[in-house]
């Protein structure tokens, strides 16, 4: 397969409470964990980033390289410190976060890839809103929509950025116009457009993008777009962490492109029973990633994954 996939986004490491306790570090950030996952899986995949030269940041490439994960366009600077999330879990196993962040004066200094036609590109979080790097993903994106790439975006708006929703919305309805999939949960569309259901949801992302997969939590998945509609539904867990479970539902919708082989046309066509299969793989993916305190599936389970290709 010629394809390539590509992500950009923040890395940092997680430390994760329970209970007022620290009980793992994790290298992390959204993009990155779709990225571990890829790589584990043994897809072609290189992520775009930047972290510090300092202990914590030999330790997130060391990891990448660990994994299988391209590391060859991250940026490496020395004015400032990697960052690290302090991810605290709640009864429901949904975390809420406090960062620690010092980054220098110029951000993503790097040459961006050269970019094919129906390579993949994965983007997303606040990482693709933040005034000081929006210029940076801006003229990314603009090599990979030139390029003719398949741009899977996922917002991850979370409340905690939802009272600068209004200086930011021209930024999220760009990034979907790059997008050839929006992928966000019920949580970023109800911050972002003050919608709590698919239907409402696809009429707010319809303007600007060709498809938007819509992932309730417990409630299923749907996908929306001017030709097709689907629920499916998802079974129930008790997690042990649900940070990742959307990174890795990316990495699952992804994968499942990379492995047919689809190319952005038939993409923006599929029918209905092979968007089953690539929903219903990252759901799968998705469901993994909660039984443990890991952000990316189990090296076991990618394994198996592979055997049953």
């Amino acid at each position: 397969m010629a394809q390539h996939i590509y992500a950009v986004g923040e890395t940092l490491l997680d430390i994760i409470f329970r209970e007022g306790q620290p009980r793992v570090a994790r290298p992390g950030g959204s993009s990155f964990n779709a990225s571990v996952t890829l790589g584990r899986l043994g897809a072609p995949v290189t992520f775009i980033s930047e972290t510090g030269k300092d202990r914590v940041g030999d330790l997130i490439q060391g990891f990448m390289n660990q994994n299988g994960v391209n590391t060859g366009y991250i940026a490496r600077y020395d004015q400032g410190q990697s960052a690290i999330a302090l991810a605290f879990l709640d009864d429901r196993r949904n975390a809420s976060y406090q960062f620690y962040k010092d980054y220098p004066q110029q951000r993503l200094a790097i040459e961006f890839p050269p970019f094919k036609r129906d390579d993949l590109l994965l983007f997303g979080s606040f990482y693709a809103l933040n005034p000081e790097i929006r210029p940076r993903v801006r003229e990314l994106l603009e090599q990979a929509a030139e390029a003719g790439m398949t741009i899977l975006y996922d917002p991850n708006f979370r409340s905690s950025h939802a009272s600068s929703r209004d200086e930011l919305m021209a930024a999220i309805t760009e990034n979907m116009e790059y997008a050839t999939i929006v992928r966000a949960s019920d949580e970023d569309l109800q911050n972002i457009f003050g919608v709590d259901n698919p239907d409402d949801a696809w009429e707010s992302v319809r303007p600007f993008a060709g498809v938007l997969v819509y992932t309730a939590s417990s409630r299923g998945v749907y996908l929306r777009s001017d030709m097709l509609q689907m629920q499916l539904d998802v079974d129930q867990i008790e997690p042990v962490s649900t940070i990742g479970a959307g990174d890795t539902f990316n990495a699952g919708l992804l994968y499942g492109i990379w492995q047919h082989g689809l190319k952005k046309e038939q993409i923006l066509n599929l029918d209905l029973s092979t968007w089953g299969q690539l929903i219903g793989q990252a759901i799968d993916f998705s469901r993994e990633v909660c039984l443990s305190y890991d952000n990316y599936i189990p090296r076991t389970y990618a394994v198996k994954v592979k055997q049953n290709q």
